[in-house]
C-alpha cells in the first residue's frame, strides 16, 4: 500500500466519517497539535530510562491516539446507524483519574512548590517541559473547537490533567537526576 493518496493536494482532508474538510479547520488543527504532542512525547522518552515512568508515557501515548481519534471524527458521525460507536475507544474519568494518580505519587516525593518554575533541568525535564506546553496548546486548540463544534468535555479535561502531570512528572524527574530546579523569583533580580 502507498502511503501517498494525493487526496489531500488541494489543501483539504477526509475526517474519520469521510466528511472533508480544510486542513486549515479548527479540528485538523486539533488532532494535529495532539499528534505532535504524541511525537514530543517520544523525544521525552529517549531521555528516560526509568521503567515506571516509560510505562506511564508508553500509556499516555495510546490515549492520545484515541484523544487524536475522538477529535478526527465530527460529533454527529461518533454513532453508528445501530447505536453504537464508530470508535473502539473513547477517554473516560478513568483515564484522567489514573493521570491524577501518578501525579498524587510524584508529589508526594517533591518540595511544595513556593515559585514557578522555569522550564529546564537537564534534557529529560526539558524535553518533558516541551511536552507540557504542547499538551496546552492542544488543549486550547480543542477548546477553540468547541466554540463551534460539540467537543466531549472528557477530551479537555484530560488534556488539562496530562499537562499538570506532565508539570509533575518534569519537576519529578529533576529530582530524580539530582538536577536543580531554576526559579522565576521577582525579589530575586
Amino acid at each position: 500500500m502507498k502511503i501517498y493518496t494525493k487526496t489531500g493536494d488541494k489543501g483539504e482532508t477526509a475526517l474519520y466519517g469521510g466528511t472533508r474538510v480544510s486542513k486549515a479547520s479548527a479540528r485538523v488543527e486539533s488532532y494535529g497539535t495532539i499528534d505532535e504532542l504524541n511525537s514530543f512525547i517520544g523525544v521525552a522518552k529517549c531521555e528516560i530510562i526509568e521503567e515506571e515512568i516509560l510505562n506511564q508515557l508508553r500509556k499516555i501515548q495510546f490515549d492520545l491516539f484515541t484523544v487524536g481519534s475522538e477529535s478526527a471524527t465530527p460529533t454527529d458521525k461518533l454513532t453508528l446507524a445501530n447505536g453504537k460507536s464508530r470508535l473502539a475507544l473513547m477517554i473516560t474519568d478513568t483515564e484522567i483519574e489514573e493521570l491524577e494518580n501518578w501525579m498524587d505519587a510524584f508529589e508526594k516525593e517533591l518540595e511544595p512548590l513556593q515559585y514557578f518554575i522555569l522550564p529546564g533541568g537537564g534534557k529529560s525535564a526539558t524535553a518533558l517541559h516541551v511536552c507540557r506546553t504542547v499538551c496546552r496548546r492542544a488543549e486550547r486548540s480543542l477548546v477553540f473547537l468547541g466554540e463551534s463544534e460539540e467537543v466531549r468535555p472528557e477530551l479537555i479535561k484530560y488534556l488539562n490533567r496530562l499537562s499538570d502531570y506532565l508539570f509533575v512528572l518534569a519537576r519529578y524527574v529533576s529530582k530524580i537526576n539530582g538536577e536543580t530546579e531554576e526559579y522565576w523569583n521577582p525579589n530575586d533580580r
